[in-house]
């Protein structure tokens, strides 16, 4: 197979911010559909094999009506799997986090990613971090405190584990996928993805698989398109736009994810949510703002771009 040619594309920002919109449609969506299979008695590591089996078929039946088979062809088949073993944990974490809190405040929980990626920036890359983007850290990590709220009606440990949890690993992530997409095709890294991780969460369920009804079948089923689907949007709308143009529409998430939760379970966000959302929402932004005034020094930190985009997908 030859390699495919590469074509430069112009950016046309507003279909770009049109498909992030959707995308977050989509993957709200997803975590809705996540939380209904679980109190249906789907196991965690069924929807997650089939949140990422069912991407396998359908990347591959288009890749081959459109003829772009060679896009799989790969020298770096270690390296896929082994993003592959952090972005299922990544997978496994948010899908917990779903399970066990309100949407909106797992929701929130994901959005500490760009915290993680400016620790482990300078942590472990040992790349200079200035003063906005620590305190963009900090003010993030108050947020998540508010909400917490230790010593009030505290979020369950468990799930808080599960949401912190998503957000650093999506941010070790976006560092691997960084690396990956230097020679690696994004439909690449998705199908590698989707592949591995199938394989992996199939180890488990021999223990925890159960007969389901059409009902859960259903919601299997929908949970895989709407993943695929969301990933799909989100690879088009980093090729049509700017990273620090389409990343911001990732915060509309928290708008379905609220609607749902007070639509279909009644959750009324708390005002411990309603405060500390703004503020992790606010480092966010604050960070991404800096990665974008900074863009003309190559950056680590700028792997929050494919990397978390795809990643708070599966979400990650």
């Amino acid at each position: 197979m030859t390699a495919p040619s590469i074509t430069i594309r112009k950016d046309r920002p507003m279909l770009a911010i049109a498909l992030r919109l959707a995308a977050m449609v989509m993957l709200s969506t997803m975590f809705m559909l996540v939380k209904l299979a679980s109190e249906a008695g789907v196991s965690l590591p069924e929807l997650v094999f089939w949140r990422q089996a069912m991407a396998v078929p359908i990347i591959l039946g288009w890749l081959a009506a459109t003829g772009n088979l060679g896009l799989l062809r790969t020298r770096r088949m270690s390296s896929h799997a082994m993003r592959a073993t952090s972005g299922t944990a990544g997978l496994c974490c948010n899908i917990g986090a779903a399970t066990l809190l309100p949407l909106p405040v797992g929701t929130t929980l994901g959005f500490t990613t760009p915290l993680f990626a400016v620790i482990i920036t300078a942590l472990v890359l040992r790349e200079k971090v200035g003063p906005w983007r620590w305190t963009a850290v900090v003010l993030g990590f108050v947020g998540v405190l508010v909400i917490a709220q230790p010593g009030g009606a505290p979020v369950p440990a468990l799930g808080l584990a599960a949401g912190l949890g998503a957000g650093l690993i999506v941010a070790v992530v976006s560092f691997q996928i960084r690396d990956l997409s230097r020679t690696e095709p994004p439909i690449a890294c998705v199908f590698w993805f989707a592949f591995y991780g199938s394989l992996f969460a199939a180890i488990l369920l021999p223990l925890y698989g159960t007969a389901h009804g059409t009902y859960e079948w259903l919601l299997l089923v929908a949970i895989g398109l709407a993943g695929t689907l969301a990933q799909f949007l989100i690879t088009s709308a980093l090729r049509l736009g700017q990273v620090a143009t389409v990343v911001v529409m990732d915060y509309t998430a928290l708008i379905w994810a609220t609607l749902y939760g007070w639509t279909i379970w009644g959750h009324v966000p708390s005002a411990a949510m309603w405060l500390g959302a703004p503020i992790i929402v606010a480092a966010g932004l604050i960070i991404t703002s800096r990665e974008h005034f900074l863009a003309r020094r190559v950056s680590p930190t700028s792997a929050i771009d494919e990397s978390v985009t795809e990643e708070a997908a599966q979400g990650t």
